[in-house]
């Protein structure tokens, strides 16, 4: 008989190159898995430019601010009578007012 035990039989060439298809794939989807862990805890781990609050805010006399967000160049308040309200970050002065329509 052909099928003796202690001399396998040699591997088609297709199987062969299926194998080392298949190992190839494997190896490349890891590395790539790490390259992109590591660049997530790179980015993470980034510092981000630190924004001081502004010492004070004068707001027009009437409005009450419900909201605070801020740039590097600008900070807006939103006011309760539905406006936006952004301010010079340097001279602290009023630079544009932008009226929101708030939905009923």
């Amino acid at each position: 008989m052909d099928n003796d035990p202690e001399f396998p039989a040699e591997e088609p060439a297709n199987l062969k190159f299926l194998r080392r298809l298949v190992t190839t794939l494997t190896a490349t989807m890891i590395v790539g898995l790490v390259v992109m862990i590591t660049l997530v805890v790179i980015r993470l781990n980034a510092s981000t430019p630190d924004l001081a609050l502004p010492a004070y805010i004068e707001l027009p006399d009437g409005t009450r601010a419900t909201a605070f967000t801020q740039a590097p160049n600008w900070y807006a308040v939103v006011t309760a009578d539905d406006r936006i309200l952004i301010f010079n970050r340097d001279s602290g002065e009023l630079t544009q007012q932008i009226s929101v329509n708030s939905r009923p």
